[in-house]
């Protein structure tokens, strides 16, 4: 579904990513692993069309994702949760939500509505309140479905545990996995490790800019490198 080929990008002078080679099957869950600053979230947004690369090329169902605006590759069937959530504390929920839907499934907006009302009761109970009132967790459900308002085939998660209490993240990776049931690739992108390869058929680890291993998240666990790096064992 998704094809990433030979990716190179950054922030002017800097390279950030550096020959960048990644595949999404449809109906995947693929993590991608690695710590603060090594390129992660700049890969999602070339992904999303917010960078353009300076080499290679994203490809999405067969299509050519490159230099396309964003508006356009979500109306393809990709949507992006990005970190530190980013809704609009101002409108109230159900607003943020119907924002959800303006480039993509729009005529399945009352729908769609209510599918996520059913997933997140919590949000249901307070479609009237201004966003930027509710909790943390509050805020991760409600950027979450505002991205599944598009029906998106792709659903990128950009850190969607940081901040979260412990019986949160629980919740939240439950939640990737019957998001997944539903048909929808996801491409988990997180620090957390072992949450992240208990849900995932696959992961990549990500550092300085370069993916330096690959795999099932079987072999991912019994790699005794990662367990070092990332789990101290």
């Amino acid at each position: 579904m998704l094809e990433i080929s030979g990716i190179h990008a950054g922030y002017g002078q800097m390279a950030v990513l550096r020959g960048i080679d990644m595949r999404i099957g449809e109906g995947e869950i693929v993590a991608l692993l690695g710590s603060n600053g090594v390129g992660k979230t700049t890969l999602n947004n070339v992904i999303c069309g917010f960078i353009p690369p300076t080499a290679g090329e994203v490809r999405f169902a067969g299509q050519r994702l490159t230099g396309r605006r964003p508006r356009e590759i979500v109306a393809m069937g990709i949507a992006q949760v990005p970190e530190g959530r980013r809704v609009f504390p101002n409108l109230t929920v159900a607003e943020n939500l119907e924002l959800g839907a303006f480039r993509r499934a729009g005529a399945h907006k009352r729908q769609n509505f209510d599918r996520i009302c059913a997933i997140f009761p919590r949000l249901a109970e307070r479609l009237r309140q201004l966003a930027g009132t509710l909790s943390g967790g509050e805020q991760q459900m409600l950027a979450i479905g505002r991205g599944l308002m598009s029906e998106p085939k792709l659903l990128i998660l950009d850190e969607p545990s940081l901040g979260l209490s412990p019986l949160l993240v629980e919740e939240m990776f439950a939640l990737v996995t019957r998001i997944n049931a539903e048909g929808v690739a996801v491409l988990l992108v997180e620090q957390n490790v072992m949450q992240s390869l208990g849900v995932a058929g696959r992961a990549y680890v990500l550092e300085q800019g370069q993916l330096v291993m690959q795999g099932t998240a079987a072999e991912m666990l019994a790699d005794p490198k990662l367990r070092q790096a990332y789990l101290g064992l």
